[in-house]
């Protein structure tokens, strides 16, 4: 079980930045501040971090915002690290920071990551495999490509195939919802086995919950090898100079795919609590946690995994 401590030292609370960057900097230079965006693979993934921090003796605050704030913030100082650096989908938000200096990538957190077209397992099957074969079944789907949110890197990427015709795609409609509306879509078309073509990626439970299968697409319009793509840990370059034991373990913080596709039905889909669903994945992996505090100490100098072990009995 883990300690009783209340988060004495790990400030969890939520800033919604409804006015940009105005509560961001609230930040303070004792605190580790995480950049959120609404996406619950993230939002788990950045608690584990912060439930392993805390018996090291750092502070840390968690920031809800949009992805392009999460990039405003790490450009201005105010936020540290991200766990979500998903390329090449942000490649446009990423590279310049990357270039200057600005941030700095620290690992690919997460082994599988995938982002592409997915459509029901019963179209793949009746031959819709391909990007190539979307248009010849137009009427089918009724011009529609669903997506979970206008502005998203894959919403530009699919608005440029339908603005530059790629695939036959120009008299296309690309409906932007949100991430759940574009599922609830999915399951309803599923439900009464109709067709329906949507944004998919792994790791995510849709992967788990939905019969689905993700389209080739020789072009690779989301990214090489079919939208292979890697989520980064990004941290802020001087920041990352400055807090050498804290890159030793940003560096070390990964999980396969179907962990984190695990974390996000927990907490996004059966809607359990963000603190269990970190502690359980925590006490279920004691040898992966170990790993990961390989070279880490707390702020004192001590090896880091004797504190981490006893706080959560491991």
């Amino acid at each position: 079980m883990r300690h009783s401590l209340p988060h004495a030292l790990t400030a969890l609370t939520a800033l919604p930045l409804t006015l940009g960057l105005a509560s961001v900097a609230q930040a303070d230079a004792e605190t580790l501040d995480f950049g959120v965006p609404a996406w619950p693979g993230i939002t788990v993934k950045t608690e584990i971090a912060q439930q392993l921090l805390e018996p090291l003796g750092y502070a840390t605050r968690r920031h809800d915002v949009g992805l392009q704030v999460v990039y405003q913030g790490l450009a201005s100082g105010d936020i540290d690290v991200f766990l979500g650096g998903w390329l090449p989908a942000q490649r446009e938000m990423f590279a310049p920071l990357e270039a200057d200096g600005t941030i700095v990538s620290l690992a690919n957190n997460v082994d599988g990551a995938q982002m592409t077209l997915a459509v029901p397992v019963y179209l793949q099957d009746a031959g819709i495999r391909s990007f190539a074969d979307l248009d010849e079944h137009r009427e089918r789907f009724d011009g529609k490509i669903h997506g979970f949110g206008a502005g998203s890197a894959a919403s530009e990427i699919l608005q440029a195939a339908i603005d530059d015709d790629v695939w036959g795609l120009g008299d296309w409609q690309l409906v932007d919802t949100s991430t759940v509306g574009m599922l609830s879509a999915a399951r309803d078309a599923i439900s009464r086995e109709e067709a329906i073509v949507w944004v998919g990626w792994t790791p995510h439970w849709m992967n788990l919950e939905l019969p689905m299968r993700y389209l080739d697409d020789p072009r690779d319009l989301f990214g090489a090898n079919n939208g292979e793509s890697d989520v980064l840990t990004v941290m802020r370059g001087d920041y990352a100079e400055a807090h050498a034991n804290l890159v030793t373990l940003f560096s070390q913080i990964t999980f396969r795919a179907e962990e984190q596709s695990w974390m996000i039905r927990e907490y996004g889909l059966e809607e359990r609590d963000i603190e269990a669903v970190a502690e359980q994945w925590i006490g279920d992996n004691a040898e992966r946690v170990e790993a990961m505090l390989v070279g880490v100490t707390d702020r004192d100098g001590n090896p880091a995994w004797p504190a981490v072990r006893e706080a959560f009995s491991l």
